[in-house]
């Protein structure tokens, strides 16, 4: 089977079992990178972080205690990892797998916070990807349910169909909603005020590479 995806020719396939992971240059640069991250997020200490007080002088620093900060490096590594996967999969609906995973991952990070706004956010941003993981997995289902198979490979040298794109439409509001981007970043957003630098910056990392991905796929099932 010729399968030529946007990141280029393929190079190779390893197969985990329902797993199947396909390696194109595009997709290992990815791969690359999200893991690059996640090692010098778990060998980083966070910061601590200074908040200036409104109508006074005074600034409050904001620390990370050791129990949380052990907490949170955890979750952020595992929420690299599982970025890792979702650059490097094969199939559709371990996709989807990877990226509702990296979505409770991301409220995991912050869940420790004791900030309001925080929480707040991240209560929000819960409700956002719970509601759209309906459409997440609902797409994939469509399309499986149309073609017969979530293989990207296979996928890709199938006719597109009406179901075929209405899947895929249904998919990219979900991607949409669990990644946390327009439109829905606003529940997002106060989620990266909080202290706790670099474990916050995998949050918004995983959601851009995440994005990048979905494109890929996407545009690869209905070329």
């Amino acid at each position: 089977m010729d399968f030529v995806t946007l990141g280029g020719n393929l190079l190779g396939t390893i197969p985990l079992g329902d797993i199947v992971l396909y390696l194109t240059p595009f997709n290992l640069f990815l791969f690359a990178v999200l893991l690059g991250f996640t090692v010098m997020i778990g060998l980083s200490k966070p910061e601590t972080q200074i908040e200036a007080t409104m109508h006074y002088l005074s600034n409050t620093e904001v620390k990370v205690g050791e129990k949380e900060f052990k907490q949170r490096r955890f979750l952020s590594v595992l929420c690299g990892i599982a970025s890792a996967g979702a650059m490097i999969t094969g199939d559709l609906f371990n996709f989807t797998l990877f990226m509702a995973l990296v979505g409770m991952l991301n409220i995991g990070i912050v869940s420790a916070v004791r900030q309001t706004s925080v929480l707040n956010s991240a209560f929000n941003y819960g409700l956002i990807a719970m509601m759209c993981s309906l459409p997440l997995f609902g797409g994939a289902s469509i399309i499986l349910a149309s073609t017969g198979t979530l293989s990207l490979a296979v996928l890709s040298q199938m006719p597109v169909s009406p179901m075929v794109v209405f899947g895929a439409t249904l998919m990219l509001l979900g991607i949409l909603g669990e990644s946390g981007v327009a439109p829905f970043f606003a529940s997002k957003a106060e989620m990266f005020r909080t202290a706790g630098s670099p474990f916050i910056v995998i949050i918004h990392l995983s959601s851009l590479f995440i994005i990048v991905r979905a494109v890929e796929i996407l545009l690869l099932v209905l070329w």
